[in-house]
């Protein structure tokens, strides 16, 4: 006699599935929710809401009223200024840490106009001690807020590093704060005037307790290359052919340590001392007057990125009121297809053997 049984491989469809959640349910009522989780712990997400769910009943409304008083805010964990036993990786002397382009506007002086509101982007790190977690970064912003009412300069910058720096209980500290500064700039021959914007920073740096005061500018100019102004005069005065020698956009970064007792160096101080180094400065508004003086001007005035580096040394060692110094300069040729590029440093300051390798990279006028 042949006996048909059902095959026991086969896949229980929706009804069968349905029937044995029930089964489950119905064991769960009377179970404990220890035997629950002896079972599965998974189990306990297919039975709803009822008793033997050993998971909270979360609030999913937002409590608009609620106030965290003091005593509460006790209770909150605080993970960054926990003990050296949840430091992960090496205990190792982090030289700064912190936050980069927490950005708010600030007012600063200027030589000629009073003050400027210009949107800022501060850097603010702070040293960490090996047996240190972390920090909490919260409180460089609350120290910017603290003095952000008030009209910057280094004296202000030093006062919220002392903020922060205490708050942080920490030994060494940086601030770098940079905006785009706007000064008025006349056309050469036209009588228009516009406009030009600098890329400024200031920073100020505390190192094993000796501060020092740091000035950044983006001089952006035009480079006409001496080689190939006299080639093009070569062939137009030998062989009658028309030639124009090449130029091209380029970029100086000067960076300045101030004398802390000399008077103030004035954002257009260092950029009157880059135009006498270099009067080729990019023009704002131009008519055909203007833009045949700004060739006249590039012919008298030809340099290879080794000249300008040279020339912008020459302005900042004759002021008094700088101390170490660095200028890195980039041509961005339009003969070949890379750059021309020079990096000149007085001083111990700026002093490196090695280079960020986009530093040259970075000499970019947006525009």
């Amino acid at each position: 006699m042949n006996i048909q049984l059902p095959s026991l491989d086969r896949a229980p469809d929706q009804k069968a599935a349905a029937a044995a959640l029930d089964v489950l349910r119905s064991w769960a009522v009377s179970a404990s929710p220890e035997e629950i989780a002896q079972l599965d712990p998974a189990i306990a997400r297919l039975l709803g809401g009822g008793a033997s769910n050993s998971y909270p009943d979360l609030s999913r409304h937002y409590p608009q009223g609620f106030v965290a008083d003091e005593a509460y805010r006790a209770t909150l964990p605080d993970l960054q200024n926990g003990p050296a036993s949840l430091i992960r990786g090496a205990k190792q002397h982090i030289q700064h840490v912190g936050i980069s382009n927490f950005r708010l506007p600030l007012r600063f002086h200027t030589r000629d106009n009073g003050d400027l509101t210009l949107e800022t982007s501060v850097t603010g790190t702070v040293s960490l001690e090996a047996d240190k977690k972390g920090i909490n970064m919260s409180r460089i912003m609350r120290s910017f807020y603290a003095h952000a009412e008030r009209t910057f300069s280094f004296e202000v910058i030093e006062a919220a590093l002392d903020d922060y720096k205490s708050d942080l209980d920490s030994f060494d500290a940086r601030i770098q704060m940079r905006f785009s500064f706007p000064m008025k700039v006349d056309s050469l021959r036209s009588g228009l005037a516009g406009y030009q914007y600098y890329d400024i920073a200031l920073e100020l740096v505390e190192t094993a307790g000796t501060r020092k005061k740091i000035m950044h500018l983006d001089y952006v100019y035009s480079s006409t290359c001496p080689c190939s102004l006299e080639l093009s005069e070569h062939a137009r005065s030998q062989r009658g052919q028309l030639a124009t020698p090449h130029s091209q956009r380029s970029v100086a970064r000067i960076s300045v340590a101030l004398d802390p007792d000399a008077p103030c160096l004035w954002f257009e101080d260092l950029i009157d001392a880059c135009r006498r180094a270099v009067p080729t400065e990019t023009q704002v508004m131009v008519k055909r007057e203007d833009e045949q003086a700004f060739a006249e001007l590039n012919a008298a005035n030809p340099i290879f990125v080794e000249d300008a580096v040279r020339l912008f040394c020459a302005e900042l060692q004759a002021d008094q009121r700088i101390g170490d110094f660095r200028v890195v300069a980039s041509h961005q040729e339009s003969l070949h297809s890379h750059d021309a590029v020079s990096l000149l440093v007085e001083g111990e300051t700026f002093a490196a053997e090695s280079l960020d390798p986009r530093l040259f990279a970075s000499l970019i006028h947006a525009g």
